[in-house]
């Protein structure tokens, strides 16, 4: 086949798809025939590219686990300004971002009686240590963090406190808030109650035997006891023995500490636009993770996915408007990088024109959402509407939330978007040993990059500039 004939028919091909897209989009004042067909070109290129599995993979095994303060999370910011370099971005940099630096160094637990044996457990974030030989005590069991809460006063009074609350699986996460909730709080109210220990079932849906870490806090005026928890499957098993209504002692070891003020640095990007510099589209994910496992889910994939899209996005020549990725430190010990994203930047949240976090690992997206003024709810509608072919439903309800890291962003009003992954097995893995590469599947990763090049190149590229509520 000569190359007038391929040539020939790339025309015909890119004729008829601008005649369809054309039917399609007829009502469309914010994008061209020619635009569109760009769009339509980007997907392509994103389901064929490897480029954000290449990017997740280095990330993963040349640096790997990336928790605040520690060897792992300096070395991941300077591979991002390298990535970022190599790829063509106009600008990189970085800012500071300080935060409560907590370091673990070992932990373990067993049931002392009245059937010996080990629990798999971790200290959750921000935990105190315990004596080196540990500390002894009989478990008290509570279904939820609300029934320890309406508990009587003393009701653990020298015991150690397990709640047992189980986390449902969904795929939008929603069971996700109820039971963060105990880990957060549970040694605070545990101590409340006169406990001299606090272990949770993991944050999780899983039924492996990895303990799921996360972040807790501690309550000025309350007693800081140590706070962990334990694998489900070991949860099972201290509720069964429970129910044999026996004591049940049990022995935690940990040692941690917490190390005063840490810094670290959001990496930043931008492919600079061309008639409307100022204004921005903001993609990311945050940089760091927990340090049992390798952070592939937990967001080595939102930073891959997001660094790809932008990538692709300008595949057809520079945006309108420039088009960011951001790169959030310390998300993990309380959303320190985009708080100190928002201080430094307040002066220019204002020329943000889009926003949309990925950090739910690397399921299809499955929908799309906007908080916006209804004035640009026509424009969602066309960029939905090209998301349409990645089976991406629109659910028009105008109320995302976004990201965690865009939650310090939301007194000031920007446009927000959901691009929602399919977390139906997020939480199995979430916080723990398991979050590896292996978990990336790499056909529903390329459809994240399509559809996040999709939202980005249109959001930067429309007629209209999208305008928060």
């Amino acid at each position: 086949m000569n190359n007038r004939f391929i040539s020939v028919l790339s025309g015909l091909f890119f004729a008829t798809l601008s005649f369809n897209i054309s039917q399609a989009h007829a009502q469309s004042d914010n994008f061209s025939v020619q635009q569109l067909a760009q769009v339509e070109q980007i997907k392509l290129q994103a389901l064929e590219s490897d480029l954000a599995w290449r990017l997740v993979e280095s990330l993963t095994t040349e640096v790997g686990p990336r928790m605040p303060g520690t060897p792992g999370d300096k070395a991941a910011v300077a591979w991002a300004v390298a990535k970022f370099k190599a790829m063509g971005f106009d600008k990189v940099w970085t800012e500071p971002a300080t935060f409560p630096k907590w370091l673990r160094y070992s932990e373990s637990a067993a049931i002392v009686s009245p059937a010996p044996q080990a629990l798999h457990i971790t200290a959750l974030g921000n935990s105190i240590s315990t004596p080196k030989a540990g500390i002894q005590a009989q478990v008290i069991e509570f279904q939820s963090l609300a029934e320890l809460e309406n508990a009587p006063d003393n009701a653990a009074k020298g015991k150690i406190v397990f709640i047992n609350y189980r986390m449902n699986r969904n795929r939008d996460g929603n069971g996700y808030g109820p039971a963060v909730q105990a880990r957060r709080d549970g040694a605070v109210v545990a101590a409340q109650k006169g406990a001299v220990g606090y272990v949770m079932r993991s944050v999780s849906t899983a039924n492996h035997r990895f303990a799921h870490t996360g972040g807790s806090h501690y309550k000025a005026g309350v007693t800081k006891i140590v706070t962990t928890a334990i694998a489900n499957a070991d949860a099972d098993q201290l509720h069964r023995l429970i129910a044999l209504d026996k004591p049940v002692i049990i022995n935690i070891k940990v040692q941690a500490k917490s190390m005063g003020e840490g810094t670290s640095y959001n990496v930043i990007a931008e492919f600079t636009g061309s008639e409307y510099p100022e204004q921005h589209v903001l993609i990311g994910g945050h940089l760091d993770s927990w340090d049992l496992g390798t952070g592939a889910l937990d967001d080595g994939a939102g930073v891959a996915i997001t660094m790809a899209a932008a990538k692709l996005a300008v595949s057809k020549g520079k945006p309108k408007r420039s088009i960011r990725v951001v790169l959030f430190a310390a998300e993990e010990f309380g959303l320190w990088g985009a708080k100190a994203y928002v201080k430094a930047n307040k002066a220019s949240l204002a020329n943000i024109v889009a926003a949309a976090e990925s950090d739910f690992g690397a399921g299809k997206i499955w929908a799309f959402d906007a908080n916006v003024h209804v004035s640009v709810l026509p424009l969602v509608s066309d960029i939905a509407a090209m998301m349409k072919s990645l089976d991406v439903e629109y659910l028009a309800k105008n109320s995302a939330r976004g990201g965690p890291d865009l939650i310090p962003f939301r007194p000031f009003n920007i446009p927000v978007f959901r691009l929602s992954q399919d977390g139906s097995d997020y939480f199995d893995y979430h916080h723990t040993a398991d979050d590896t590469l292996d978990k990336i599947d790499p056909e529903k990763l390329r459809q994240n990059v399509a559809v996040y090049a999709v939202f980005a190149y249109m959001a930067a590229n429309a007629k209209t500039r999208l305008i928060g509520k």
